[in-house]
């Protein structure tokens, strides 16, 4: 804020609007770096989402080949007159794709539950705007 605002007699109006728009700009400067600071925690939170996506996804294509591999022979010797393997790879394939379908809806859900973009800030500032724009409202 200005701190060489004159009072008394002696304070002219060019010292008075000079103060106030010294402290526009600061305030102007401060929202902005609120703004900045809003942006990079929404990047560190959308950045942390996409990577425990990207490594869940990944784990479960592994996971899944390996655990259908298994599951389809398990069936397949559990049912060798019943099941032929071709039906035993299509029901624990279809028992993975229902899994992870699963997984990727709760991870996309995780990705949306927060707004990338600052409100606050933008609001805030938006409002200082109009402000300066329009002082008699």
């Amino acid at each position: 804020m200005s701190n060489d605002v004159r009072t008394g007699p002696e304070a002219s109006l060019t010292s008075l609007m000079t103060g106030i728009i010294n402290d526009v700009q600061e305030l102007l400067k401060q929202q902005l770096s609120l703004f900045r600071q809003e942006v990079k925690d929404d990047v560190r939170k959308t950045k942390e989402a996409v990577i425990s996506l990207s490594a869940g996804t990944g784990i479960l294509v592994l996971g899944g080949i390996l655990l259908c591999l298994m599951l389809v022979y398990l069936l397949n010797w559990a049912f060798p007159s019943v099941l032929p393997l071709w039906a035993c790879y299509g029901i624990i394939g279809g028992l993975l794709v229902l899994g992870g379908g699963a997984l990727l809806y709760a991870g996309k859900r995780k990705l949306t539950s927060f707004n990338p973009l600052p409100d606050q800030s933008v609001g805030a500032l938006r409002e200082n705007v109009q402000w300066i724009m329009n002082p008699k409202k």
